[in-house]
């Protein structure tokens, strides 16, 4: 079976997701001991890179909402081209530069990166909607 270049950039955008949270729980661990992260409340990381990471890593989830479907109609219409492919390679690459920003406080470079990503979902959309 072929992969697409919008479903597999999409799998790489959902594993990158998927691993965003784990410098997070690391940082907790070294902050607070194993057995205070298991347990409830959990307190905000001390460490503001830390705090940074959850709220790209939430964000990340949030726009993630809206990138698989969009992925995923690509491939069920049978609607993909290059443009598409394109949108999808750069929307992954966007959101790993907004991570990276994000963490390291870039606010110009997250929200060029944070546009870019939109760009790529609205690329992806417009060509559901036959407009592009």
């Amino acid at each position: 079976m072929h992969t697409s270049t919008e479903i597999y950039w999409l799998t790489l955008t959902l594993i990158a997701t998927a691993l965003f949270w784990i410098p997070t729980i690391i940082n907790r661990i070294t902050e607070t001991g194993v057995w205070a992260t298991l347990m409830p409340p959990q307190l905000q990381p001390k460490a503001q890179w830390a705090e940074r990471l959850r709220r790209a890593h939430a964000n990340a989830v949030e726009n993630l909402v809206i990138f698989a479907p969009l992925a995923l109609a690509i491939q069920m219409t049978n609607t993909s081209t290059l443009i598409t492919a394109t949108a999808c390679i750069v929307y992954f690459f966007a959101r790993l530069v907004h991570v990276i920003a994000y963490i390291a406080a870039v606010p110009l470079v997250r929200t060029l990166a944070f546009t870019a990503g939109f760009l790529s979902q609205m690329t992806l959309a417009l060509t559901l909607l036959g407009l592009f």
